[in-house]
């Protein structure tokens, strides 16, 4: 049973779905609920072992593009680890926290790094 991957052209989101029967088959936009999709080419996945997983993460490569300073780049990491782990991991969640810390950022960043009330 093949999963298929479209494309709604009225939002631009992207959504799999899992076909029984192809022939029968009229997907709907579960976002808009459209029905001018376009279908798209998947990639093809093997399945891997618990050991190759763990060593794809362990790579310095996997790090590329985290900037632990921008909370938008440390939610998409975090996503991408618990995909890669696993775990189903609620992204809307993971946004949420994002978006409070960057509040925080941004407001720790009015007082400047070289204010400190520790200074005499």
């Amino acid at each position: 049973m093949p999963i298929y991957e479209y494309r709604c052209r009225s939002c631009r989101r992207r959504m799999s779905f899992l076909v029984m029967t192809p022939s029968a088959f009229e997907p709907e936009c579960g976002f808009c609920g459209g029905r001018d999709l376009e279908r798209l080419f998947s990639r093809f996945s093997s399945p891997r072992s618990e050991e190759q997983r763990l060593e794809s993460l362990a790579d310095p490569a996997s790090l590329s593009g985290l900037d632990e300073n921008d909370p938008g780049s440390v939610a998409r990491w975090m996503k991408k680890m618990g995909g890669a782990l696993g775990d189903d991991i609620d992204g809307g969640e993971i946004d949420e926290l994002a978006e409070q810390a960057a509040e925080e950022v941004a407001g720790g960043a009015d007082a400047g790094p070289d204010s400190s009330p520790d200074e005499p």
